[in-house]
Formats: structure tokens, C-alpha cells, sequence
């Protein structure tokens, strides 16, 4: 049986351990976050003019359930800045946990989670945080960074999940963490950043309204614009590679309509099969070189190309094929290379084949299974760190693996594979809802 490799290491198949998500997640070790809040978080915050505001937190304190956006990694200094004094249990990525380490991340009284996967885990270790712990019980809903500095994916159980844990529910959103360091482009810019942290229903309230009640109370508060915010502010970003990695997720041309040969360097983005080119000034902005600029707000033209998927996916030609090099994470600690697979998706659902740890493997998931999937621009970013190198992923889980898709000799996928998983996500859903009507 051929052995499955483990960050560049071969490893017997029987040797492979999974996370235990059913572990109860401990208080954090104080001394060690108060010296990585203030050697990090809080310089960081103090150098970026960090700005809060609170609405409705008079005499808020812990337990209670603290719902975040997630624009960058420093969404976590925000985070420990907005309610200090305090030490919260935050739900953490595995792929962050095992990038971090497990040895830091346990002192930072962590509860792991795979990526949209239903997990009953989850829901019994956040009611110990408010119960047991009475603590602060952290959650980045949209559970992936933005790619373009709106509201990604809200998942439909945050209303009964609020109903469960029964304590008041809390958002901190974040501007100008986004715009910052964007997933397809990670350097650190220096922009002025702002949150505010708002008491969106109280334990009361949390009993009163109904699940769909309070869901809708958190896509308000969790409507953003990080482009907006940095031309209403005003705020310049003069960085000459600011539009470095923006084809990862424009990567159709408006003007030609083709797909996948939009191309980006310093601060000019360009389509290689018409020639037209756009310039991303320093308020984030798009101008075309010549003509018409179709959109000038990046948002709208990520909007436009969700759009054109949409139509794509109900209209039955949506279609994705690929032969991808796969790795596999089933604990927080090694990727596993698996070799190649195929990946194959279309309007009825997702499937992969491959080999896993020596045995042939068919996974699919259901059009109503798959709500929403990771992807990873250029994984990892630090590569001398992680000694590793990727290049695009899509992220996709079950409760004991998460598979870590390479697609092979195929550029700009990732994004508009994203739309489309949660396009038919919504899809199977409208028609499961008709069919009980």
C-alpha cells in the first residue's frame, strides 16, 4: 500500500492521528496573550490609528457570543483591542491552528473547527464557554477571509445557534483591515483602521425573536465595504504593488467577457486577450486606460462576475473539471500529499476521486451538503516559514478530513469556483424549500 506523505515526509497510513474536536476548550493562559497583545496587537492598532466604537454595550460583559468580520489576520489584534480587558474563546480554522502551531494555540484557549461542517462539537463547546467558562465565545462567521472586502457567506444556523447559547450576542466589524493586507495581495499596507462593536440583541431578546429574527439582525450589522470606507475617509494607499494578486479575483474581463487571461502587476490590472487595461488608483479605486471604465468600484465588478455564474449554475451549463495535486489535513499538525485527483463539479453537486492514504476514495458532496469553500490565493504566503508551497487551494471538508485541492495547470479558478459552490448551494435549497411547500 503506498504510504501517504507528510510534509515531505513518508508516514505509515496507520500512524495518522485526527483532532479531537470533542476536547472542552480551557481559559486562556493570561500571561502569555497579555505579553502577545501588547509585544503585537496593541502597538499594531496604536500605529494604524485604531478608532472603536460601541453601540448598545453599556454593561455588556461576559459570557456572550461575539460574532466577527474577517477581512486579514489582523482582525485578530482588532479583535483584542475592542474588548479588552478580556480574553475570549475564539473558534479557529485547523489549517490556522496547524500554521500558528499547536503549542501557542493551545494557550490561547482555542476551540478548532473544520470549515463549513456541521458540527455538533462546536455548539456543545460554546455553550461550556458561556455556561462552564463564563467567557466571551468568539466567532468569525463568514468562517473565510473576504475577497473583496464586503460580507462573504452568513451560514442560515447563526439564529439557532444564538438561540442556544441564550446570552447576548455581539458584532465587532472591522474597516480597513481588508484593504490593508487582501487575501490576493498580503503585504501590509498602512491605512487607518476602525470598528465598532455593537450589542445586536440581549439575552431577552436572544429568547423573544425567533431564529430568522435574529439573522436578520446580524446581516445588518454585518453589511461592510472596506473599497467605501478608504474612499470616504479618503485614505491614500500609495504602495506601488498595491494591485499586485487583484486578477486572482477579477479574472473576467467586463470588456471582452473572456475569462481567466486577466493578468496584474504594481498597480495596473489588464486583460492579455483584448489588451484593456485599468489603473487602481491609491483611493482603491479602477480607471481604464482608454474608453469606457466599466467599474470603478471593485466590489461591483466581483458582484458582476457573481452574477454571471449565477445565470451559469441555473441555467444547467455551469461546469468545472480538473486534475488536482492533493493534500490532506486530519489533524491540526502535517498536510498529507495524497497524489493526484480529479475534481468535477457541475449544477447537481461536487465530487472528488482520489486516492486516499493508499485507498481509491469518491467523495461527493450534494448540491444542499456543500455551502461554501475555502480558497487560498499563492498557500502559504510565508513560504521559507512553512516550508511548504501550494500555490491556489480550495479548501473542502468532511467531519474527520480536510482536503486541500491543487488544480493543475489551470490559473484563476479558485474565485469563481467559490461563487459557484454557494450559488448551488442556494439553488438546492430553493428547490428542497419548494418541494416541502
Amino acid at each position: 500500500m503506498k504510504k501517504p506523505v507528510r510534509d515531505g515526509r513518508t508516514i505509515s497510513a496507520d500512524k495518522v492521528k485526527r483532532f479531537d474536536f470533542a476536547k472542552k476548550p480551557k481559559r486562556a493562559n493570561r500571561p502569555i496573550v497579555w505579553v502577545a497583545k501588547n509585544v503585537a496587537a496593541f502597538p499594531y492598532m496604536r500605529s494604524h490609528d485604531f478608532k472603536l466604537t460601541k453601540v448598545n454595550m453599556d454593561g455588556v460583559k461576559p459570557p456572550y457570543l461575539l460574532l466577527c468580520n474577517h477581512g486579514s489576520f489582523v482582525d485578530f489584534y482588532v479583535l483584542f483591542e475592542a474588548i479588552r480587558p478580556y480574553d475570549p474563546n475564539c473558534v479557529v480554522a485547523i489549517d490556522a491552528v496547524r500554521d500558528i502551531g499547536m503549542p501557542v494555540m493551545g494557550l490561547t484557549g482555542y476551540i478548532c473547527k473544520r470549515k463549513f461542517v456541521k458540527d455538533l462539537h462546536l455548539i456543545r463547546n460554546l455553550k461550556y464557554v458561556t455556561e462552564k467558562l463564563r467567557n466571551i465565545a468568539c466567532i468569525y462567521p463568514e468562517a473565510r477571509y473576504s475577497l473583496d472586502g464586503t460580507t462573504s457567506f452568513l451560514p442560515e444556523s447563526l439564529g439557532k445557534m444564538c438561540k442556544l447559547l441564550k446570552v447576548p450576542v455581539v458584532t465587532l466589524i472591522a474597516r480597513g483591515n481588508f484593504v490593508a493586507q487582501p487575501q490576493w495581495n498580503k503585504e501590509d499596507k498602512f491605512i487607518p483602521q476602525e470598528a465598532t462593536l455593537t450589542q445586536v440583541a440581549t439575552a431577552e431578546e436572544v429568547k423573544a425573536l425567533s431564529a430568522a429574527e435574529l439573522n436578520e439582525r446580524i446581516r445588518k450589522a454585518f453589511v461592510y465595504d472596506d473599497f467605501a470606507y478608504q474612499k470616504e475617509r479618503g485614505y491614500r494607499i500609495d504602495n506601488p504593488r498595491r494591485a499586485n494578486g487583484l486578477h486572482h479575483i477579477l479574472y473576467q474581463c467586463p470588456h471582452c467577457l473572456t475569462e481567466f487571461e486577466m493578468y496584474s502587476e504594481g498597480t495596473t490590472l489588464e486583460c492579455r486577450h483584448c489588451g484593456k487595461k485599468w489603473e487602481m488608483t491609491e483611493l482603491g479605486e479602477l480607471e481604464a486606460h482608454g474608453g469606457k471604465t466599466e467599474f470603478s468600484h471593485i466590489p461591483d465588478w466581483f458582484a458582476w462576475e457573481r452574477e454571471n455564474v449565477r445565470r451559469e449554475v441555473r441555467s444547467g451549463v455551469y461546469r468545472f473539471d480538473a486534475e488536482v495535486d492533493v493534500h490532506t489535513l486530519p489533524d491540526a499538525t502535517f498536510f498529507y500529499a495524497q497524489g493526484k485527483g480529479t475534481l468535477h463539479q457541475d449544477c447537481n453537486g461536487t465530487t472528488l476521486s482520489c486516492t486516499y492514504h493508499g485507498e481509491p476514495l469518491t467523495q461527493h458532496w450534494d448540491g444542499t451538503e456543500l455551502e461554501s469553500v475555502h480558497v487560498e490565493y499563492d498557500y502559504p504566503y510565508k513560504k521559507e516559514k512553512y516550508k511548504l508551497d501550494f500555490g491556489d487551494c480550495i479548501d473542502i471538508s468532511i467531519p474527520e478530513e480536510s482536503f486541500w485541492l491543487h488544480p493543475i495547470g489551470m490559473r484563476d479558478q479558485l474565485t469563481k469556483f467559490s461563487f459557484a459552490t454557494e450559488e448551488i448551494y442556494a439553488l438546492a435549497k430553493e428547490k428542497v424549500k419548494g418541494k416541502d411547500a
